[in-house]
């Protein structure tokens, strides 16, 4: 792989990153209602999930998966049900304010969750997403040389890819977090807490119209 490669792939996978997604509206609920200390917890589940996302794009499983109707849609609706159970809990969240932070809880989950349960959220947030792995089947083969060992391009790439969402997602959750100071009484609690639901099970909502043929 040359170095040309590598820059337009990190300025294409930085664009991927910015773009808003579920992981970016997870990772902003998450830093908004914990704090980007424990929102890292749920940015390394996100993480976990992209390199699951990475491996099955470029072992190839990926395009079997979009070949296979029943296996693509089984994929699909469990993603989108999840992300439609994680906005209809957070929409129902107790409305405490972000001060009292022992009461306020994202997702629908006690607050402050312990580390796994974090992790294991964004994990499953990423792993589930259909269209991620649309898109990493359609961007990968855009940047690995037929020509050259193929292990060690994937491995940078999915190094070079995991570095920049990481990065991404934990400004997004630093920026979110930067507000709790606003969020002093129930109503503002509440708002927020019915934005970020609302915004989870229209992205869910969504993941249904998704088609193998498309790209996300």
């Amino acid at each position: 792989m040359s170095f040309a490669t590598w820059i337009a792939f990190v300025i294409a996978g930085s664009l991927i990153a910015i773009s808003p997604g579920s992981g970016a509206v997870l990772s902003m609920s998450h830093g908004l209602a914990y704090g980007l200390k424990k929102a890292s917890a749920t940015v390394l589940g996100l993480q976990l999930g992209l390199i699951l996302v990475l491996v099955i794009a470029g072992a190839g499983v990926g395009s079997l998966l979009l070949a296979s109707s029943v296996a693509f849609t089984a994929v699909k609706i469990v993603g989108a049900l999840y992300l439609i159970y994680l906005g209809i809990a957070q929409w129902r969240a107790p409305a405490a304010p972000a001060a009292d932070a022992g009461a306020l809880g994202s997702a629908g989950l006690p607050a402050h969750p312990g580390f796994g349960k974090r992790v294991m959220t964004g994990f499953l947030t990423n792993a589930t997403n259909p269209k991620g792995i649309i898109f990493m089947v359609a961007v990968l083969p855009q940047f690995i040389n037929q020509k050259a060992p193929l292990l060690p391009q994937l491995a940078i790439l999915g190094v070079t890819m995991v570095t920049i969402d990481s990065i991404v997602m934990h400004g997004y959750a630093g920026m979110a977090s930067m507000m709790q100071r606003f969020l002093r009484d129930v109503r503002a609690v509440k708002l927020q807490n019915r934005i970020f639901g609302a915004v989870l099970v229209v992205m869910g909502t969504l993941l249904f119209l998704v088609e193998p043929g498309r790209r996300a």
